[in-house]
């Protein structure tokens, strides 16, 4: 029975990790527009302040200045700066990784707004690629081995202790 429970879990992680490879990719291509677009809208920006003799600080603190749009334009701006910034270099340490590579850095895909997209368009795909069958083989002696030793602790723990033989 253990060894059955043991192959489930097994199976389940092989299914799980087979989706890694996949998922990363199309994670990859949503961060790679979101950079994309960001850096449209800080271009922009730039072109705007140096048309006026500025630069991105001194266009920001004019804007803080202004009017309560501008200092919430200041505000919104900044963060853009920010998350671009985040992103790309994101992007730059994700582009040319293979997927174990990219599987040893998963604080790269923890931009929130990307990862519930990917996931809510996500769909499980067959992992026809050395690397999705590399992904399934590691999840499933994963699961396995995880799977066995927690069932073999509770087993450990709920086995009953023979009695010591008594001695006539």
């Amino acid at each position: 029975m253990m060894r059955a429970l043991a192959l489930a879990g097994g199976i389940a992680a092989c299914a799980g990790f087979s989706q890694f490879p996949e998922y990363s990719q199309q994670y990859y291509q949503r961060l790679s527009g979101a950079v994309d677009e960001l850096a449209v809208i800080v271009a922009d920006f730039d072109r705007d302040a140096t048309a006026l003799g500025l630069d991105r600080g001194a266009a920001i603190q004019q804007l803080e200045l202004g009017s309560a749009m501008g200092e919430a334009r200041a505000l919104s701006m900044s963060r853009v700066f920010k998350r671009h910034d985040r992103l790309s270099e994101d992007l730059s340490q994700l582009q040319g990784r293979t997927s174990l590579e990219r599987a040893f850095t998963p604080w790269r895909f923890t931009e929130p707004k990307l990862a519930q997209e990917t996931l809510a368009d996500f769909r499980p795909a067959v992992p026809l690629t050395f690397e999705g069958i590399g992904f399934a083989a590691m999840g499933l002696a994963v699961g396995y081995g995880l799977i066995s030793i927690v069932l073999g602790f509770l087993a450990n723990l709920f086995r009953r202790k023979d009695r010591a033989p008594q001695v006539n």
